[in-house]
């Protein structure tokens, strides 16, 4: 090298440019995180030009030979973005199975044209809500399919008119999910909320348990507080065990959330998000005269985490199983999973 490109100024730059991009590319697990990263944050997502969840699904025709079939491509070929979400229109559950003639029995669905790259089962905590799951049907088939996943929807019922334990119906739904099949992501979903972009992808993160509903309507596309995980997230088998799954212990109300971000960091974990301009959802049928003008405050909590997360959980699990039945669009798992304790 000529003494006069190690003297040059520009040139001097160049280098130290070059090594800064090297070490963020080491830092960060490889280039392909680093340019994800990037191309995320500049994506523009124009909100005011929506497509409908069911464009150009006719696109994804069945393979001829499947033995010689490929996988499908790492970013979809449909993709259109922001999505058309209304609720003013109930669909009827003929409808929903007329338009998702690919969907088997119990809710499953695999590309027809490729081998998926990811299975995720989607577990939805539920009970008579019935209005609320067609209209989640109508979206969460199309929505799946767009993103060539292989995936099954689960439903989990409880029964009878006691307090409604949300975490307790979903650490039921994984169990029951994972003797199905070796699951790559758990998708923890309300039954109440619709994605409004196919670019959300309903995978897991590798390393860390993942928060997919980072901007929801109802929250004016912005987090209540820091530590929010509600709504719908995306962990790994492997990240549900390591904290020992939800808390059993949480009847009514919404403190389980921070019950379960906290045992995430206790587990040596963190959360991360969807970037917010993809991680937007819509809520069904709340009232934006009281939710938009009130702040939305943060649940006390009557639990020490640091204490109980060890023993309430997967490990503690205890329940009743009814019935589990394969519907058209779902699989339904009806449990008992008790009643509420004194003083809980």
């Amino acid at each position: 090298m000529s003494l006069y490109r190690v003297e040059n100024p520009c040139f001097l730059l160049f280098l130290l440019v070059f090594q800064v991009i090297f070490i963020l590319i080491l830092y960060q697990g490889g280039p392909s995180n680093v340019f994800r990263g990037f191309l995320d944050s500049h994506q523009v997502q124009d909100y005011s030009k929506t497509h409908d969840v069911y464009t150009n699904l006719s696109f994804f025709i069945q393979a001829p030979n499947e033995e010689v079939m490929l996988y499908c491509s790492v970013q979809s070929p449909i993709f259109v973005g922001p999505l058309t979400i209304t609720f003013r229109v109930l669909p009827s559950e003929r409808m929903i199975i007329q338009k998702n003639p690919l969907v088997q029995s119990g809710g499953r669905y695999k590309p027809p044209h490729c081998l998926a790259r990811y299975k995720s089962a989607i577990l939805v905590a539920y009970r008579n809500q019935e209005q609320y799951l067609r209209h989640l049907l109508y979206y969460l088939h199309p929505f799946l399919q767009r993103q060539q996943l292989s995936y099954s929807i689960y439903l989990i019922q409880q029964v009878g008119n006691g307090t409604f334990n949300r975490a307790k119906l979903l650490n039921v739904g994984v169990r029951e999910a994972l003797k199905d099949e070796d699951w790559d992501c758990l998708l923890l979903h309300d039954v109440d909320l619709v994605p409004e972009n196919d670019y959300n992808l309903y995978v897991c993160d590798e390393y860390y348990p993942k928060h997919m509903a980072s901007a929801m309507d109802k929250f004016q596309y912005n987090l209540p507080y820091k530590s929010f995980f509600g709504g719908v997230s995306a962990l790994t088998p492997e990240h549900y065990m390591k904290m020992n799954g939800f808390p059993n212990t949480y009847w009514g109300g919404d403190g389980e959330n921070d019950d379960i971000a906290t045992r995430i960091q206790l587990a040596g974990m963190k959360i991360v998000r969807t970037p917010s301009h993809l991680g937007r959802y819509k809520v069904m049928d709340y009232k934006k005269e009281t939710e938009i003008q009130e702040s939305w405050r943060r649940p006390t909590s009557r639990h020490n985490t640091r204490k109980t997360w060890k023993d309430d959980g997967m490990n503690s699990l205890e329940f009743k199983l009814l019935s589990r039945k394969k519907h058209p669009l779902y699989t339904n798992i009806t449990v008992d999973i008790g009643y509420v304790p004194p003083f809980s």
